[in-house]
């Protein structure tokens, strides 16, 4: 499949080309454990090109700006899920995509060629949210039925029928945490089957890691509360609030360089906050997404931008230096309520009822006809 490589800020950002060819799927073989899901790919042979010789790819220079920004629109769409999709996770170094929905189904996308590389089925446990771990090819998911709310990475069989509404991965280290119903927030090494420490909360947890896994945050009850990870038990060293927003929380995101920090409410907040010094910065709003569903927010790669679904089926892109809107579109999906922008690349994607990848038409954009 052709394909653009966008430098973005010092940054090398690869851009797929609308009206590509996609190549038929990576040959892949997959096993579902009892507790661990993996994916074991088996990569195209080097030299399988014509002459040996990889496909070449053209480089363009260009910074993500507002108008690449509202230029984009879907280029790719799969609309073959029979359930919403509850939550999906990239690969920070590989171009995989993980995908959880409602159908009881976790599928596996190669973002490079667009193109799902497997579908995998957990009709005993159902799914709910998914994460890669630091290795490309394993994933950590919840269950959903009710009779077994557990994670399916460690043997977590407790019969507690809790549904975990937030998990993190450390970025450093094999280490994560979960945040469940029960108001109780869990620690986790996967290397030992028990969580390695207990925080109790007065709330539905959001919990997110910091990009260097020093810091844990956990929001809930207005306000966002933050943790040493290497003393946690101490309690936080920080309280940052909402400004008087006490409606559930959702979704918690750091920034890449770790200096911003975002949370969404069930009531269509999305506020923006300086890490460091707990100020708020921004509050974005949207129309609340509906009961069963939770609202998900997500900076641009180079902390520039922050994008969010809506419960009116629309996507809005808003500045983090002025805090004002700059691109709005109307989704094909009733509530796009799932949105991740993929790292390193210039592209985002949506998960309702259908999984949208977005990216821009840079046949619109001045900058980059000139230089072709």
């Amino acid at each position: 499949a052709e394909s653009k490589t966008i430098s973005l800020n010092r940054q090398t950002f690869w851009c797929p080309k609308r009206n590509s060819t996609h190549s038929s799927s990576t040959p892949l073989l997959v096993a579902l454990g009892l507790d661990v899901l993996c994916f074991w790919v088996r990569e195209p042979e080097e030299d399988s090109m014509a002459g040996g010789q990889s496909e070449r790819e053209d480089r363009v220079s260009l910074e993500l700006t507002e108008e690449i920004l509202q230029s984009m629109e879907v280029g790719m769409a799969f609309r073959d899920y029979n359930g919403r999709i509850s939550s999906m996770d990239f690969h920070k170094t590989s171009n995989y995509l993980v995908t959880a929905s409602d159908d009881e189904s976790i599928r596996l996308y190669d973002i490079a060629s667009a193109t799902c590389l497997k579908t995998i089925n957990s009709k005993k446990y159902g799914v709910d949210l998914v994460s890669f771990t630091s290795h490309p090819t394993t994933v950590i998911y919840s269950s959903k039925n009710g009779w077994d709310e557990s994670l399916r990475l460690l043997s977590l069989h407790d019969n507690k029928y809790l549904r975990v509404v937030s998990l993190s991965l450390c970025p450093r280290k094999d280490c994560f945490i979960s945040g469940s119903l029960d108001r109780t927030v869990l620690l986790w090494d996967q290397r030992a089957e028990k969580c390695q420490g207990l925080l109790r909360v007065q709330g539905r947890p959001a919990a997110a890691y910091d990009d260097q896994g020093l810091v844990f945050a956990i929001g809930f009850g207005g306000y966002i509360r933050m943790f040493d990870s290497r003393r946690y038990e101490k309690g936080p060293f920080d309280i940052f609030s909402l400004g008087g927003d006490i409606s559930e929380a959702n979704c918690m995101k750091f920034s890449n360089d770790g200096r911003l920090m975002l949370l969404t409410t069930s009531n269509g907040h999305i506020h923006m906050l300086d890490s460091f010094r707990g100020t708020l910065l921004s509050t974005f709003n949207v129309k609340a997404v509906s009961n069963n569903s939770t609202l998900e927010a997500s900076f641009s790669p180079d902390g520039t931008f922050v994008i969010s679904g809506s419960g009116d089926g629309s996507v809005y892109a808003w500045s983090v230096r002025s805090g004002k809107e700059v691109a709005s579109w109307m989704s094909t999906e009733p509530e796009p309520t799932v949105i991740k922008w993929a790292p390193g690349s210039l592209m985002f994607v949506t998960g309702s009822s259908e999984l949208s990848f977005w990216i821009p038409d840079l046949s619109k954009l001045a900058a980059y006809v000139g230089r072709r």
